[in-house]
């Protein structure tokens, strides 16, 4: 039986494909690719020949029927993102679900990834982990987005476009408080490769003094832990809640604002805010 290979490849340093992703290939029938440009490189470096096939978000539901026909005809085929795990903020799903569907097997050639690279160096806690994929660009997403990372009891990891880093460590301040540690990890085994490690408010500063370039992985340190739950006067704090939405604050901020009147840790404050919005 055919067989769909789920190749990781390199994130910049080409030295870091295994050489079993080597071989799978150099040995498969088709290769899926989201760039075919970017894949025609690292196949060149191999001295593959073997052209690959587009399979990026705008043609994976039409081009899954045409790998599982492959699939059907006896071809193996390797799919890979442009750098990286592929599905990790890549396409891929939909065609892996097809693939399954039609009775193919589907092997993973586990590699380099991005967000494990970044958590192994970042010195924040690696377990657990959640990664969120790239930040929405703005609205209710941005703000629902931003207020779970401020509230998770685990280390949050995404990914960003380094024209937006800045307004995204901004934005982390505001929800999370400018004293969490953040690290911002760019360039990941590249010549220019950075770790900036450091509160939310010094990582900001000091990006506003450079221009940033590159592929970026931004590392929020968990939640405080729930220091005073036990303790804090959850009457008061429901009742100041209570008033900060009256006059119009949403959840997040008044949450923000409990914590701050309050001293007590976010996660406490937004369950306070949250008793008192029904939500």
């Amino acid at each position: 039986m055919a067989t769909l290979f789920v190749v990781s490849t390199p994130i910049g340093n080409l030295e870091d494909l295994t050489r079993r992703a080597a071989t799978v290939l150099g040995r498969v029938g088709r290769i899926l690719a989201e760039d075919t440009r970017r894949t025609r490189t690292l196949l060149e470096h191999l001295g593959v020949a073997t052209i690959p096939v587009s399979c990026h978000e705008h043609n994976e539901a039409a081009r899954s029927g045409e790998v599982v026909a492959w699939l059907d005809g006896g071809e193996d085929v390797a799919l890979v993102s442009d750098a990286g795990t592929p599905l990790l903020s890549d396409p891929g799903q939909r065609l892996i679900e097809a693939v399954i569907e039609a009775g193919h097997s589907v092997v993973p050639i586990p590699g380099v990834s991005a967000v494990t690279a970044a958590l192994a160096a970042s010195g924040l806690p690696a377990t657990p982990f959640t990664f969120f994929g790239f930040v929405p660009k703005k609205g209710g997403e941005r703000g629902a987005l931003l207020e779970r990372i401020a509230r998770s009891s685990e280390t949050a990891i995404v990914f960003e476009a380094p024209g937006r880093l800045t307004r995204l460590l901004d934005d982390l301040s505001e929800a999370c408080g400018r004293e969490r540690r953040v690290v911002v990890a760019r360039e990941l085994t590249k010549l220019h490769e950075e770790f900036v490690r450091g509160t939310l408010s010094e990582a900001s500063r000091y990006y506003q003094e450079r221009r940033v370039r590159g592929e970026v992985t931004v590392l929020v340190e968990p939640a405080p832990a729930a220091a005073g739950a036990d303790t804090v006067d959850r009457a008061a704090g429901r009742a100041l809640a209570r008033a900060l939405l009256d006059t119009g604050a949403s959840p997040s901020r008044a949450a923000r604002e409990v914590s701050r009147r309050l001293g007590v840790a976010r996660n406490v404050a937004y369950s306070l805010v949250q008793e008192e919005s029904g939500e």
